[in-house]
């Protein structure tokens, strides 16, 4: 072997163990559909980490961007002392492309369960930037896990109150399911009596909730009424998703008389997850513990 390693092979040998393995540390995995999920053509490429060894750190540390997800599945990350009987559902951002999977998913699963608050991972179909509506697999997705985990249809959790936490494109599809009037695809068993929406509904740097060329209007498919579920917003101004996707939102719960908490900080980029990044956004995830526990929905 040569006595030095190329620049790229040592790139590739510091890669190797940031590979994306199927193992979970969930206590449970189980299916969102029971057979195909709707209005979706298999993919061609097999599930895996896409970052590979150039990937960009967040917080000093690698991110696992999971793509070409065919099979959705509800990672469960159970609480031993649920004294609040709140279960989260998260959806993990990556811009309708991939999942931060780790950074947007499973550090913030066990950050609520390091809270005694049962969180569920919602592994949803990537990548469908492709279709019209880039969103619909991802709030089918989404909408068929909030009805089982309301009808018992996820073993070990009876939850008295369901919230989703979404973020970036994640947060798209969690605004899009907590102001839903319809279900976005048929009912195939009887889960699908089940909750519609969400109790609460957490939405951290959230995309594309605000019409092109007029950002104090929401866009048509996203309708507020005095029934939408209260909401807590997490937003940095220099941002290049736009802040007034939250500020709009807000501002229209508050005319619906919609209870939610708005935080919008001077800095802090976009795509930080829960990780310390020595910016200002760093207080979003105490700040929404605080909201939490105000309304209930997390044990003091």
């Amino acid at each position: 072997m040569p006595a030095k390693l190329t620049l790229a092979m040592v790139a590739f040998f510091l890669w190797l163990p940031m590979a994306w393995s199927a193992e979970t540390d969930a206590d449970a995995v189980i299916s969102i559909w029971p057979e195909s999920p709707p209005d979706w053509k298999t993919l061609e490429q097999a599930e895996k980490d896409t970052s590979g060894p150039n990937g960009q750190l967040v917080g000093g540390r690698s991110v696992i961007r999971l793509g070409f997800v065919s099979s959705p599945e509800l990672h469960v990350y159970r609480a031993e002392a649920d004294a609040s009987g709140t279960v989260v559902l998260i959806s993990p951002g990556g811009g309708y492309s991939i999942l931060a999977w780790d950074l947007e998913g499973t550090e913030i699963a066990k950050w609520f369960q390091d809270r005694g608050v049962t969180a569920i991972v919602v592994k949803y179909r990537v990548p469908t930037r492709q279709l019209d509506e880039q969103w619909r697999p991802a709030v089918q997705d989404l909408q068929r896990s909030i009805a089982l985990a309301s009808s018992g249809g996820i073993p070990g959790v009876e939850p008295k109150q369901i919230g989703v936490i979404g973020f970036s494109a994640g947060g798209n599809a969690t605004a899009r399911v907590a102001l839903a009037s319809k279900r976005y695809y048929e009912p195939i068993d009887d889960h699908d009596q089940g909750k519609l929406r969400p109790d609460f509904a957490i939405l951290v740097y959230p995309a594309w909730l605000v019409r092109d060329g007029n950002p104090n209007e929401l866009i048509d498919d996203l309708k507020v009424t005095a029934d939408s579920p209260p909401m807590f917003f997490a937003h940095a101004q220099d941002d290049r998703v736009n802040c007034m996707s939250s500020v709009t939102l807000f501002s229209k719960l508050k005319q619906a008389q919609v209870p939610a908490s708005l935080h919008i900080f001077n800095a802090g980029g976009h795509g930080y997850g829960a990780r310390t990044t020595d910016a200002p956004t760093d207080a979003w995830p105490g700040l929404c513990e605080t909201w939490m526990r105000s309304q209930g929905w997390m044990a003091q």
